[in-house]
Protein backbone atom coordinates (compact mmCIF):
# COMPACT_ATOMS: atom_id res chain seq x y z
CA UNK A 1 0.00 0.00 0.00
CA UNK A 2 1.36 3.51 -0.85
CA UNK A 3 2.55 5.59 2.20
CA UNK A 4 -0.08 8.94 1.81
CA UNK A 5 2.63 11.11 2.73
CA UNK A 6 3.57 10.51 -0.62
CA UNK A 7 0.69 11.36 -2.92
CA UNK A 8 0.36 14.99 -4.09
CA UNK A 9 -1.87 16.46 -5.95
CA UNK A 10 0.02 18.03 -8.59
CA UNK A 11 2.86 15.15 -10.48
CA UNK A 12 5.26 17.22 -12.01
CA UNK A 13 5.01 20.00 -9.55
CA UNK A 14 8.17 21.30 -7.26
CA UNK A 15 6.35 22.24 -4.29
CA UNK A 16 6.18 20.01 -1.36
CA UNK A 17 2.80 18.17 -0.38
CA UNK A 18 1.72 21.02 2.37
CA UNK A 19 2.15 23.84 -0.26
CA UNK A 20 0.32 21.23 -3.18
CA UNK A 21 -2.44 21.08 -1.03
CA UNK A 22 -3.04 24.75 0.05
CA UNK A 23 -3.11 25.78 -3.74
CA UNK A 24 -5.42 23.09 -4.56
CA UNK A 25 -7.68 23.80 -1.98
CA UNK A 26 -7.25 27.47 -2.87
CA UNK A 27 -7.96 26.46 -6.63
CA UNK A 28 -11.44 24.87 -5.63
CA UNK A 29 -12.83 26.49 -2.66
CA UNK A 30 -15.84 27.64 -4.39
CA UNK A 31 -17.10 24.92 -5.67
CA UNK A 32 -15.69 22.91 -2.82
CA UNK A 33 -19.32 22.41 -0.90
CA UNK A 34 -21.59 21.50 -3.48
CA UNK A 35 -19.09 19.26 -5.30
CA UNK A 36 -18.52 17.62 -1.94
CA UNK A 37 -22.32 16.88 -1.21
CA UNK A 38 -22.34 15.20 -4.35
CA UNK A 39 -19.45 13.18 -4.27
CA UNK A 40 -20.41 11.65 -0.46
CA UNK A 41 -23.89 12.03 -1.24
CA UNK A 42 -24.46 13.96 1.31
CA UNK A 43 -23.97 11.06 3.96
CA UNK A 44 -21.34 13.03 5.18
CA UNK A 45 -23.60 15.47 7.13
CA UNK A 46 -24.24 12.71 9.15
CA UNK A 47 -21.24 12.13 10.17
CA UNK A 48 -20.33 15.30 11.30
CA UNK A 49 -23.47 15.24 13.64
CA UNK A 50 -21.99 12.10 15.22
CA UNK A 51 -18.84 14.01 15.76
CA UNK A 52 -20.36 16.86 17.17
CA UNK A 53 -22.75 14.50 19.81
CA UNK A 54 -19.10 12.12 20.57
CA UNK A 55 -17.19 16.00 21.62
CA UNK A 56 -20.37 17.08 23.49
CA UNK A 57 -20.42 14.30 25.61
CA UNK A 58 -17.29 15.89 27.60
CA UNK A 59 -18.67 19.35 27.99
CA UNK A 60 -15.50 20.85 26.47
CA UNK A 61 -15.44 25.05 26.94
CA UNK A 62 -13.54 25.52 23.91
CA UNK A 63 -12.66 23.97 20.35
CA UNK A 64 -10.31 23.80 18.02
CA UNK A 65 -11.31 22.74 14.50
CA UNK A 66 -8.35 21.72 12.03
CA UNK A 67 -8.01 21.62 8.94
CA UNK A 68 -11.37 23.43 9.15
CA UNK A 69 -12.04 24.41 5.00
CA UNK A 70 -15.16 25.95 4.57
CA UNK A 71 -15.80 25.84 8.15
CA UNK A 72 -18.85 22.80 8.32
CA UNK A 73 -18.06 21.51 10.97
CA UNK A 74 -17.26 24.75 13.24
CA UNK A 75 -20.35 25.81 12.23
CA UNK A 76 -22.33 23.11 13.34
CA UNK A 77 -20.86 23.20 17.00
CA UNK A 78 -21.85 26.73 16.90
CA UNK A 79 -25.57 25.84 16.02
CA UNK A 80 -25.50 23.17 18.30
CA UNK A 81 -23.78 23.51 21.73
CA UNK A 82 -22.65 26.41 24.05
CA UNK A 83 -18.97 25.87 23.63
CA UNK A 84 -17.66 29.13 24.50
CA UNK A 85 -14.77 29.19 22.01
CA UNK A 86 -14.37 28.06 18.62
CA UNK A 87 -11.52 28.13 16.35
CA UNK A 88 -11.58 26.83 13.16
CA UNK A 89 -7.50 26.51 11.60
CA UNK A 90 -6.26 25.76 8.04
CA UNK A 91 -3.90 26.36 5.48
CA UNK A 92 -5.81 27.67 2.44
CA UNK A 93 -7.19 31.08 2.90
CA UNK A 94 -9.33 30.54 -0.14
CA UNK A 95 -11.41 27.92 2.02
CA UNK A 96 -11.08 29.78 5.10
CA UNK A 97 -12.76 32.86 3.22
CA UNK A 98 -15.69 31.04 1.87
CA UNK A 99 -15.93 29.65 5.39
CA UNK A 100 -15.98 33.35 6.85
CA UNK A 101 -19.05 34.20 4.17
CA UNK A 102 -20.86 31.30 5.16
CA UNK A 103 -20.46 32.36 8.88
CA UNK A 104 -21.71 35.85 8.49
CA UNK A 105 -24.35 34.91 7.03
CA UNK A 106 -25.76 32.49 10.07
CA UNK A 107 -24.62 35.37 11.81
CA UNK A 108 -21.94 33.34 13.91
CA UNK A 109 -19.23 35.37 13.71
CA UNK A 110 -19.23 36.37 17.19
CA UNK A 111 -18.91 32.37 18.12
CA UNK A 112 -16.04 31.15 15.03
CA UNK A 113 -13.24 32.33 14.75
CA UNK A 114 -11.16 31.25 11.52
CA UNK A 115 -7.64 31.51 11.06
CA UNK A 116 -4.62 30.77 8.48
CA UNK A 117 -1.82 28.14 10.01
CA UNK A 118 -0.24 25.20 9.78
CA UNK A 119 -1.57 21.94 11.72
CA UNK A 120 2.31 20.65 12.31
CA UNK A 121 2.95 23.74 13.73
CA UNK A 122 0.06 24.84 15.48
CA UNK A 123 0.22 28.25 16.81
CA UNK A 124 -0.84 27.87 19.99
CA UNK A 125 -0.01 27.19 23.42
CA UNK A 126 0.64 24.05 25.27
CA UNK A 127 -2.62 22.69 27.07
CA UNK A 128 -4.96 25.60 24.89
CA UNK A 129 -7.85 23.50 23.77
CA UNK A 130 -10.54 21.52 25.80
CA UNK A 131 -11.51 19.70 22.62
CA UNK A 132 -9.78 19.42 19.01
CA UNK A 133 -11.30 17.78 16.16
CA UNK A 134 -10.21 17.07 12.08
CA UNK A 135 -12.93 15.80 9.41
CA UNK A 136 -11.48 14.71 6.34
CA UNK A 137 -8.15 16.48 6.87
CA UNK A 138 -5.60 14.27 8.45
CA UNK A 139 -4.64 12.70 5.58
CA UNK A 140 -3.59 15.98 3.87
CA UNK A 141 -0.85 16.40 6.66
CA UNK A 142 2.40 16.26 4.59
CA UNK A 143 3.75 14.62 8.35
CA UNK A 144 1.64 12.72 9.88
CA UNK A 145 3.02 12.03 13.51
CA UNK A 146 4.01 15.61 13.60
CA UNK A 147 0.93 17.29 13.03
CA UNK A 148 -0.94 14.52 16.17
CA UNK A 149 2.15 15.13 18.23
CA UNK A 150 0.95 18.90 17.83
CA UNK A 151 -2.29 17.75 18.49
CA UNK A 152 -1.55 16.03 21.87
CA UNK A 153 1.00 19.23 22.37
CA UNK A 154 -2.14 21.82 22.80
CA UNK A 155 -4.95 19.67 23.73
CA UNK A 156 -5.59 19.90 27.56
CA UNK A 157 -4.91 16.97 29.90
CA UNK A 158 -7.89 14.48 29.99
CA UNK A 159 -8.94 16.50 26.43
CA UNK A 160 -10.28 14.17 23.58
CA UNK A 161 -9.55 14.38 19.86
CA UNK A 162 -11.82 13.33 17.71
CA UNK A 163 -10.90 12.61 13.72
CA UNK A 164 -13.49 11.77 10.97
CA UNK A 165 -11.66 10.76 8.50
CA UNK A 166 -12.70 8.33 5.04
CA UNK A 167 -11.60 4.46 4.98
CA UNK A 168 -11.68 1.63 3.32
CA UNK A 169 -14.18 -1.05 3.76
CA UNK A 170 -12.61 -4.65 4.29
CA UNK A 171 -15.92 -6.53 3.29
CA UNK A 172 -17.21 -7.81 -0.28
CA UNK A 173 -18.96 -6.20 -2.53
CA UNK A 174 -18.30 -2.72 -0.34
CA UNK A 175 -14.52 -2.61 -0.69
CA UNK A 176 -14.73 -3.56 -4.26
CA UNK A 177 -17.32 -0.89 -5.28
CA UNK A 178 -15.48 1.61 -2.87
CA UNK A 179 -12.50 0.83 -5.09
CA UNK A 180 -14.23 1.44 -8.44
CA UNK A 181 -16.26 4.54 -7.29
CA UNK A 182 -13.15 5.76 -6.08
CA UNK A 183 -10.83 5.14 -9.13
CA UNK A 184 -13.06 5.60 -12.06
CA UNK A 185 -16.43 7.64 -10.74
CA UNK A 186 -14.48 10.27 -8.04
CA UNK A 187 -11.83 11.57 -11.09
CA UNK A 188 -14.98 11.84 -13.40
CA UNK A 189 -17.00 13.86 -11.25
CA UNK A 190 -14.16 16.41 -10.49
CA UNK A 191 -13.23 16.43 -14.39
CA UNK A 192 -16.81 17.22 -15.44
CA UNK A 193 -17.09 20.24 -12.38
CA UNK A 194 -14.11 20.86 -11.24
CA UNK A 195 -11.50 23.70 -12.72
CA UNK A 196 -8.77 21.68 -11.35
CA UNK A 197 -8.52 18.36 -13.09
CA UNK A 198 -5.71 17.14 -10.78
CA UNK A 199 -8.14 17.48 -7.12
CA UNK A 200 -10.55 15.03 -6.80
CA UNK A 201 -7.99 12.11 -8.38
CA UNK A 202 -5.32 13.27 -5.37
CA UNK A 203 -8.60 13.04 -2.99
CA UNK A 204 -9.33 9.64 -3.86
CA UNK A 205 -5.76 8.47 -4.13
CA UNK A 206 -5.02 10.09 -1.05
CA UNK A 207 -7.57 8.26 0.68
CA UNK A 208 -6.99 4.76 -0.38
CA UNK A 209 -3.39 4.83 0.65
CA UNK A 210 -4.49 6.64 4.45
CA UNK A 211 -4.17 4.19 7.57
CA UNK A 212 -7.32 3.17 8.68
CA UNK A 213 -8.63 1.37 11.79
CA UNK A 214 -6.57 -0.28 13.40
CA UNK A 215 -3.47 0.90 12.00
CA UNK A 216 -4.22 4.74 12.49
CA UNK A 217 -4.86 3.43 16.16
CA UNK A 218 -1.49 2.42 16.49
CA UNK A 219 -0.24 5.48 15.46
CA UNK A 220 -2.45 7.42 17.92
CA UNK A 221 -1.13 5.60 20.13
CA UNK A 222 2.13 5.57 19.20
CA UNK A 223 1.91 9.50 20.19
CA UNK A 224 0.42 9.21 23.37
CA UNK A 225 -3.02 9.33 23.35
CA UNK A 226 -5.14 6.97 24.99
CA UNK A 227 -8.58 5.07 25.14
CA UNK A 228 -7.98 5.14 21.51
CA UNK A 229 -11.31 3.99 19.83
CA UNK A 230 -12.46 3.55 15.90
CA UNK A 231 -15.71 3.63 14.92
CA UNK A 232 -16.52 2.59 11.13
CA UNK A 233 -19.50 4.63 9.28
CA UNK A 234 -21.64 3.81 6.25
CA UNK A 235 -20.61 -0.13 5.59
CA UNK A 236 -16.83 1.52 6.51
CA UNK A 237 -16.07 4.52 4.17
CA UNK A 238 -15.90 6.50 6.73
CA UNK A 239 -14.50 6.06 10.21
CA UNK A 240 -14.47 8.45 13.61
CA UNK A 241 -11.82 7.92 15.73
CA UNK A 242 -11.81 9.20 19.22
CA UNK A 243 -8.94 9.52 21.84
CA UNK A 244 -8.11 10.85 24.60
CA UNK A 245 -4.87 13.16 26.26
CA UNK A 246 -3.64 11.53 29.56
Amino acid sequence: MNDSSNITPYKDSGLGKKEQVTQMFDTISGEYDGLNRVISLGIDKSWRRKVVKTILEWNPEDLLDIATGTGDLAILFAEKSNIKEITGLDLSDGMLEVGRKKIAQKNLSDRIKMIQGDSENLPFENHSFDAITVAFGIRNFENLEKGLTEILRVLRPGGILVILETSVPEKFPFKQGYQFYGSAILPIIGKLFSKDKSAYGYLSQSAAAFPHGERLNNILRKIGFIDVEAAPQTLGVATIYSCFKE
